[in-house]
């Protein structure tokens, strides 16, 4: 393990949500962790055709020029901006809005941070039952939220939905690992080790 992944190593439940008390997180090494992935992620944003300005949608993907069927052209143009947040409890809501198949990513808008920061890109067939019951990305956020709040920091979390995606599962899941290597979010299991995720006992 890097010195880094010394650094942020923790003891975990089975939740992956309980802190080392021999090792905790400091402010600023929690701070630290945010700011270099906003290094990374920042300049995506800026590098989309919307540039964060167009109006909010709600699941639906603004026009691009990218040929649909690529998926690696989709993601280069892809503003997660440009989707609705919603609370993370949407799924407790008598009528949901999401239904059917639908990429969905977890956020976070530190109030330090000029960016918000895409923590998780996941996909599904059905975006109203994804949510519910047990979910890896849950103890991240979890942990993540236990960890900030200790040394005084909030967490603002928020879960967005794209609904204008393929109904077929490869093309779908083709567009989300395009998306996972173009933004690295942390909490996703093929970038957890870059970022030493801090919020696991198992950081792969």
């Amino acid at each position: 393990m890097s010195r880094q992944g010394e650094l942020f190593s923790v003891a975990a439940g089975a939740d992956g949500a309980s802190l080392s008390p021999e090792l905790p997180l400091m402010r600023e090494q929690l701070l630290a962790w945010q700011g270099r992935l906003a290094e990374h992620q920042g300049p995506l944003y800026a590098h989309t055709t919307s540039g964060g300005a167009a109006p909010l949608l709600q699941g639906q993907l603004f026009p691009v020029a990218a040929d649909p069927a690529d998926p690696l052209a989709v993601a280069r143009s892809f503003d997660p901006l440009r989707l609705s947040p919603q609370s993370l409890s949407f799924w407790r809501w008598p009528r949901f809005a999401q239904r059917g198949a639908a990429l969905y990513l977890v956020m976070d808008r530190p109030p330090g941070l000029p960016v918000p920061l895409l923590l998780y890109v996941g996909e599904t067939g059905r975006a109203d039952q994804r949510w519910k019951g047990d979910h890896d990305c849950k103890g991240y956020l979890a942990a993540y939220g236990e960890a900030l709040a200790r040394v005084g920091l909030e967490a603002r979390p928020s879960i967005r939905f794209w609904s204008d995606v393929p109904a077929a599962v490869a093309p779908r899941r083709a567009l989300e690992q395009a998306l996972i290597r173009r933004w690295l979010p942390p909490f996703n299991k093929e970038t957890r080790e870059r970022w030493a995720t801090p919020f696991t006992a198992d950081p792969g």
